[in-house]
C-alpha cells in the first residue's frame, strides 16, 4: 500500500475550499446557523487516531505484534493504517470546505450580523480538519512495517 500524498490532500482541502467558498457566497442567506457538533466530532476523530497511533507504535516498538493473543493482529494493524488513510482525506475534504466558508464569513463579518456566530464554528472545523488530517498521517506512518529482509521469513 502506498503512503497517502501530501500533495494530494493539500490539493484535495484546496479543492473542496473553493467549492466550499462559492456555495457558500452564492447560499449563504439560505443556510442555517452553525453549531459546534460537527466541528467537535472531528476533533473527537482525530484524538481517537492519535491514540490509536500511540498504541500502535507502543506495541511495535515492544515487539508485541503477531499472531498470539497478548499480541495485536497484524491485519488489525493494516485495518488501522486504512482507518489513518480515511482520516487524513476526511480531514483535509472537510478542513477545507470549512476553510473556504470562513474566508468568507470573515470577509463579509462587517456587513451580515449571521456572520459573527458562525466564526466560531467555522474556524473549530478548519482546525479540526487540519488535525484529524495530521492524526492520520501519523497513524498511517505508524502503522508502517519495512519489508523483512532477503533471506529472513515472514512472521
Amino acid at each position: 500500500m502506498r503512503r497517502t500524498p501530501i500533495d494530494g490532500l493539500i490539493a484535495a482541502a484546496g479543492f473542496s475550499a473553493a467549492a466550499a467558498l462559492i456555495l457558500v457566497r452564492r447560499f449563504y442567506g439560505a443556510l442555517a446557523s452553525l453549531d459546534l457538533v460537527v466541528p467537535l466530532s472531528l476533533w473527537v476523530i482525530a484524538v481517537v487516531a492519535g491514540w490509536i497511533a500511540w498504541v500502535v507504535k507502543r506495541r511495535r516498538e515492544e515487539g508485541r505484534v503477531g499472531l498470539d493473543r497478548s499480541q495485536l493482529n497484524p491485519v488489525t494493524v493494516a485495518n488501522c493504517m486504512v482507518f489513518g488513510k480515511a482520516c487524513a482525506w476526511a480531514g483535509a475534504v472537510c478542513g477545507g470546505a470549512y476553510a473556504g466558508a470562513l474566508m468568507y464569513t470573515l470577509r463579509k463579518l462587517h456587513v451580515l450580523d449571521a456572520a459573527a456566530g458562525d466564526v466560531g464554528p467555522l474556524t473549530a472545523g478548519a482546525l479540526g480538519g487540519l488535525a484529524l488530517c495530521v492524526a492520520g498521517l501519523v497513524l498511517e506512518k505508524m502503522c508502517e512495517v519495512s519489508p523483512p529482509n532477503e533471506g529472513q521469513g515472514v512472521s
